[in-house]
């Protein structure tokens, strides 16, 4: 419209300065732009170029408008510099109340850009796509990061949508540029799609996951290890740096965390810099501890993304295995504490083993002394339970607790869900884990945090909801046969909380599949007897951890509350019934630990319970709550234990896995405490010991 206001009356826009529509008054944005870069904005030329941004406000630019874009760009002075300044901008803007045209109603809602910024930064995103340079992809990733979350991103909202859409677009367009870029992206939309949870735009990192891979002829995931840096580490996952008569260590423990010492002349090592290290080498140690804390982001990344390719049962060829797992300076740590298989004939026969390196170079050991060599010819995928029988589950859970080898996730401990009878008579769904009564926040977070989207509960969101993941994720990992699977978890708002319009408990129900074939095709409800066992397993998998987790039940102080809003029945059944599988693992795991205790002649297991004979009583631990009773007369104690501060046992005791909520290491704590309660002090504890004795 501009243009042609222009054109009937015989004036064209300035070939320098910078019209009032543009980075305009209705946000924070424009005038902090206008007065950051201000020498920048008012060049020949990029008035026009931004004015051909302003009129692009769809998601996808079309050649004709890039073609434009690139030739104004050349003719801006400064052009490219431009693009980077308004991208880095948005990249950082902040949250503020934005206010709308007056011909909108004039309102103000919280956001980071108003109509006119947000069309001209969707124009500004897709001529960077055409711009060779490095700052171009973290650039736009920013601003995806930036727009798609916001005060209430994990719950689905965002700053603003359809500048974020835009940018996973564009980055989902890159990759044509020998490599570096396509990578680069892949990191990024790898990054959004961890941290963004729009439901809108997390379809799009998917789909501009797929369209990057597909460039690549690999997987999204196999892309984005390719770039993963090394931090300076050598293969053993070590770095040294010389600090006159000291030397910074930086290094990956066998418990897959990243740690700083310094080594002193005499081999002292010192967990904090000396002075005379803080004094002389200030600018190297902070650049040393940068390189600490991006390693301390990068081993949780590097964790999940291999926990994804076990549940996906992703295979590589050996080179692409050695290259960018085994060898690698950060993924190594983790991969080699894994158990892997290796298939010579094209994934007919596997042959499973911990990563070993040989003289003539890596093999897979087994439990019974063997190595398999891993060949030129090889492929490789990690081991999982669902695939073995019992007996060989049994002799590597064995001899991982016999080297002491703690793996980065629950590998070779993982549980494992068949069918029950029920289930095969339902057909469509399962209600193993309906019925139960969760804290929605905790539950919320969880699903949340394994992948699982859906919208709120709450009176001013709605009764009910379904948490959607897609296993394996679409656009990403596919099974063998190409077909794209996900699971549903149906939930229900049973109580809001006060004062506010969201739940605080919530009430859960079915759990369904549904399946479709290749990434774009409708969606279709399929028999649970279709499931894949990878794909059933997992999922059932997730919903155990957030009934065992969030219930109601696990938390010993709702014994009182529960009475008083009518849930005692459900959480006595809970705290002290039946076990879950999870928590099957979990006195199984106890079995091959207590002996090798000090309190072994103290405790025994029984079906349900840990039972530890004090000095002053006999306790009860529940294995699958953690609750405890004590004997004679089955009375509640109560011990509520900071699970922020929990990380083992408390007695330097080895423990195989650790879990979320770390239930593993509160029950052994609980068992060293009362096995000692003659030495208790806390007077909250010793009261509940004395009562009823």
């Amino acid at each position: 419209m501009r243009e042609q206001l222009d054109e009937l009356a015989g004036t064209e826009p300035a070939a320098t300065g910078l019209a009032d529509e543009l980075l305009d008054g209705f946000d924070d944005y424009g005038p902090a732009m206008r007065a950051a870069h201000s020498t920048l904005l008012w060049a020949p030329g990029v008035n026009d170029l931004l004015w051909h941004c302003m009129g692009q406000d769809k998601l996808r630019a079309t050649k004709r408008w890039r073609k434009g874009a690139a030739a104004l760009l050349d003719q801006a002075e400064g052009g490219p510099e431009v693009v980077r300044a308004l991208l880095e901008g948005m990249a950082g803007q902040r949250e503020h109340p934005v206010a709308a045209p007056a011909w909108v109603g004039g309102h103000t809602l919280p956001g980071i850009a108003a109509e006119g910024s947000t069309r001209l930064l969707r124009g500004l995103l897709w001529a960077a796509a055409d711009v060779e340079a490095d700052w171009v992809v973290p650039a736009v990733g920013a601003v995806a990061l930036n727009a798609g979350t916001g005060t209430r991103g994990s719950g689905g909202d965002c700053r603003n949508g359809r500048m974020a859409t835009t940018a996973v677009a564009v980055l989902g367009d890159f990759g044509d540029f020998g490599g570096t870029q396509g990578e680069q992206a892949a990191d990024w939309l790898g990054r959004l799609r961890r941290e963004i949870r729009n439901r809108t735009v997390v379809k799009g990192i998917s789909a501009s996951l797929q369209a990057v891979a597909e460039r690549s002829g690999i997987t999204p995931s196999m892309l984005r290890e390719r770039a993963v840096p090394s931090v300076g580490l050598d293969a053993r996952g070590i770095r040294e740096d010389p600090l006159g008569d000291y030397t910074a260590v930086l290094s990956i423990t066998a418990s897959a965390a990243a740690t700083l010492s310094f080594r002193g002349p005499q081999g002292r090592v010192l967990k904090s810099a000396p002075k005379a290290v803080r004094e002389e080498f200030g600018d190297r140690l902070t650049g040393i501890r940068a390189a600490l804390k991006q390693l301390r982001t990068l081993l949780p990344v590097e964790r999940v993304r291999l926990e994804e390719h076990l549940m996906a049962g992703t295979q590589w060829p050996s080179a692409d295995w050695e290259r960018y797992y085994i060898d690698h300076p950060v993924t190594g740590t983790l991969s080699r504490s894994l158990l892997w298989e290796a298939s010579t004939d094209g994934g007919e026969q596997w042959v499973a083993g911990l990563p070993e390196r040989t003289a003539g170079g890596w093999a897979l050991a087994g439990a019974d002394g063997t190595a398999a060599p891993v060949t030129d010819g090889s492929v490789l995928r990690l081991w999982h339970p669902v695939r073995a029988d019992a007996d060989e589950i049994r002799i590597w859970r064995e001899e991982l607790a016999e080297r002491e080898l703690r793996q980065p996730f629950k590998q070779a401990f993982r549980e494992v869900y068949p069918l029950t009878p029920a289930e095969e008579e339902t057909r469509g769904y399962s209600n193993r884990f309906a019925g139960h009564i969760l804290r929605y926040n905790r539950a919320k977070a969880l699903m949340v945090e394994r992948g699982w989207l859906g919208n709120h509960l709450g009176y001013g969101e709605g009764y009910a909801a379904e948490m959607v993941r897609e296993l394996p994720r679409a656009g990403e990992l596919t099974t063998s046969d190409g077909e794209f699977w996900r699971a549903r978890f149906h939930v229900e708002l049973v109580e809001q909380r006060s004062g506010g319009d969201m739940a605080s408990l919530c009430s859960t129900d079915q759990l369904r599949f549904e399946r479709r074939h290749g990434a774009r095709g409708p969606w279709e409800r399929a028999d649970l007897v279709d499931v894949p066992p990878l794909v059933l397993t997992e999922a059932m998998r997730d919903a155990d951890l957030f009934v065992g987790v969030a219930s109601i039940g696990a938390d010993p102080q709702w014994r009182d509350r529960g009475e008083e809003r009518g849930y005692a029945g459900y959480w006595a059944g809970w705290a002290f019934g039946e076990l879950t599988e999870s928590a099957r693992i979990r006195r199984e795991s106890l079995a091959r630990l207590l002996p090798r205790t000090r309190i072994a002649d103290r405790v025994e297991l029984t079906d349900r319970f840990l039972r530890v004979r004090g000095e002053l009583r006999t306790y009860k631990i529940h294995l699958g709550s953690g609750n405890i009773l004590m004997e004679p007369n089955d009375a509640c104690l109560c011990i509520v234990v900071d699970r922020s501060a929990v990380g083992g046992s408390g007695e330097g005791l080895f423990l195989p896995f650790e879990e979320d909520g770390g239930l593993l290491s509160v029950i052994m704590s609980k068992a060293f405490l009362l096995a000692d309660d003659e030495r208790i002090t806390d007077r909250t504890i010793t009261a509940q010991l004395r009562r009823d004795r």
